[in-house]
This record gives C-alpha cells, structure tokens and sequence, in this order.
C-alpha cells in the first residue's frame, strides 16, 4: 500500500512539474527578455509588456507546443488509467496500458524538448535556458521512470 501510495504521488509530482514547465513563461531568458511557448515578456521602462513570438521557425514552434501538451494530456489519462485499472484488473496482471500511456507522454516531452534545444534560440549569443526548460526535462525523466515502474509493476493478490 505504501508503495502504492509512493508511485501515485510521484505521478501527481511529475503532472505539477509537467504543467508548470508548459505554462511558465521561463524557457529561455536574459536580463529583459523572458520567453515561454506561448509568447514573449519584454522588460520595458520597468514594466513587463506580452508580445508574439517573433522570428521562430513556427513549424518548430508549433512541434513544441503541440508535443508539451500532448505530454501533459497522456500523462493525466495515465493517472486516470492507473486508477482505473486499480479496481478492473485482474490480481497478478500488469499495468500494462498505463506504462505505455506514460511512454508516450515521456516521449512527446522529449521530442518537445529535443526540438526547443536544436531549433529555437540557437544563434542567440545572450541569455540561457530558464527553469521551465529545466523542469521538461526533469518530468522526461521522471516520466520514464513511473513508465518503466508501470510496465514491470503488478497487481498483488490479497
């Protein structure tokens, strides 16, 4: 039970960290400019405005954006599956069906992640890569984890 407990609130963990690197507006940042996949905050006369993104390839963009949150939708159904399946399986099965729900989400956080890397900001002298950025790829690792716990875990026999 206490592992169960352990495996859930790691699930829970990495949906928060998934949907803060998604929503923050911290992927790339300098000393005025701070970036997110939605737009862009520009230090002016002490005052932060919005703008549109500007200048980025928009099919890359668009392969981000659409990637992260494709992540955070199957690392959601995940949770949902999993306790789901808590009541419908049959004792001593896997969990099979969530392990790759949860594969998928590890996957489309990479590909976002890859692609923000190797396409976007990448002849930009000034600035670095925010705690949004860093927090994807933790959730990309903490995604393959619970896969692969999913994936070998099964439902004990009372």
């Amino acid at each position: 039970m206490l592992m169960l407990a352990g495996i859930v609130v790691l699930h829970i963990t990495t949906i928060i960290l998934l949907l803060v690197a998604v929503i923050d507006n911290a992927w790339w940042i300098t000393d005025t400019v701070s970036t997110d996949l939605w737009g862009r905050w520009e230090l002016t006369n002490s005052a932060w405005h919005y703008t549109n993104l500007k200048n980025y390839p928009e099919e890359y963009l668009q392969t981000v954006q659409a990637t992260t949150v494709l992540a955070c939708i199957f690392a959601i159904l995940a949770l949902f599956v999993f306790v789901a399946q808590l009541f419908t399986l049959p004792k001593g099965q896997r969990f099979t069906f969530t392990g790759i729900l949860q594969l998928i989400a590890c996957l489309c956080i990479m590909i976002a992640a890859s692609v923000y890397t190797a396409e976007l900001h990448t002849k930009e002298t000034e600035g670095g890569y925010g705690h949004s950025y860093v927090l994807a790829w933790i959730s990309f690792v903490l995604t393959f984890i619970l896969a692969i716990t999913y994936l070998i875990l099964r439902k004990k026999s009372e």
